[in-house]
């Protein structure tokens, strides 16, 4: 027999039980004698058969999907972080023979969440993004719906995965002061994300009693500009920017300044990407794994929808890269 085409109206004509006997006995649910559970799943066992997921979900209550939710609102720019975490989130749900429905929310904005949810297309959720008044956490709590995040959150009982922000910022930033920088810029960017926070609080505890110049809400190229032009006033030795994208923008006002890296000043990002890949001399930036961070996340999902404990946060690693922007 075909493996790949066996059903259970297969296994039942083989065995001489009805369909619903084979589907209890399966799934373990039901009033079912142990002899004949024990006669199908010897008979399954020995043709190494799987049933059908959309059966077997159906037999279970169970969709075989996850969500994985991701900002409609970000820049374009950032679905490179969005995409190798999808790449690990992928990766962990195919191992529990699990797919990965994608939506995306806004701010404001969580009816793809809601629709998902609410049709009972997915049996957890990742959110990709968290936020300081976050519509989509209170929801999911509200619902009683299994759910992890990528990121932190300060909402009570909320399953967290991130890497560790505030560390990492913190070293990058004390190593720049003890390379000699003394007048320091941190050009933020959405002051709505938990992210933004969490890396200016690292730059502040890393530039203790040292001299900076904090600009936030940089979610464009003028303000961007009109930051790096803020921070040239200030007298500023060193830009630290809180993305690759921010530092992307912020290394070309300063070309069009005809200001030298590192020559004239110093730049620093707290996110490396591909982004930076190309610029001379190199970025020096903290380097993350997104493809680590989503499949731990999934693999938290996947524990919490299977009933087992799981811990409320875990904090993954990162490494520092020292690189000629900063010399």
């Amino acid at each position: 027999m075909d493996n790949e085409k066996t059903t259970i109206d297969d296994v039942a004509k083989a065995l001489g039980l009805s369909k619903s006997t084979v589907s209890r006995s399966i799934s373990g649910k039901g009033r079912i004698s142990a002899e004949t559970r024990q006669k199908v799943l010897d008979y399954i066992e020995e043709r190494n058969y799987r049933p059908n997921p959309l059966a077997k979900g159906l037999s279970e209550s169970k969709t075989y999907n996850v969500g994985w939710v991701i900002p409609g609102d970000d820049h374009l720019t950032s679905l490179y972080f969005y995409q190798r975490c999808l790449q690990g989130v992928i990766g962990a749900a195919a191992k529990a023979d699990y797919d990965v429905l994608i939506t995306t929310i806004g701010k404001d904005d969580i009816s793809g969440l809601k629709r998902i949810t609410e049709n009972h297309k997915v049996d957890g959720v990742i959110l990709g993004r968290t936020l300081r008044k976050d519509k989509a956490i209170r929801y999911l709590k509200e619902k009683g719906i299994p759910f992890v995040v990528v990121g932190s959150t300060e909402e009570k009982g909320v399953i967290q995965v991130d890497n560790d922000h505030v560390a990492a910022c913190r070293e990058l930033t004390s190593i720049l002061k003890m390379k000699g920088v003394k007048r320091v810029a941190f050009i933020g960017g959405d002051t709505g994300q938990v992210v933004t926070g969490s890396r200016l609080q690292g730059f502040q505890e890393g530039m203790e009693d040292a001299r900076t110049q904090i600009c936030l809400d940089c979610v464009n190229k003028d303000r961007v500009d009109r930051a790096v032009e803020e921070a040239v006033a200030f007298g500023t030795d060193c830009i630290v920017c809180e993305d690759d994208r921010i530092c992307q923008m912020v290394m070309e006002k300063l070309k069009e300044m005809e200001l030298e890296v590192p020559t004239d000043l110093k730049v620093a990002s707290f996110y490396d990407s591909k982004l930076l890949g190309n610029y001379k001399p190199q970025i020096t930036a903290l380097k993350y794994d997104p493809t680590e961070l989503g499949k731990k996340t999934c693999e938290t999902l996947m524990a919490i929808i299977n009933g087992k404990k799981v811990e409320n946060r875990q904090m993954l690693g990162y490494e520092v890269l020292l690189k000629g922007s900063t010399q």
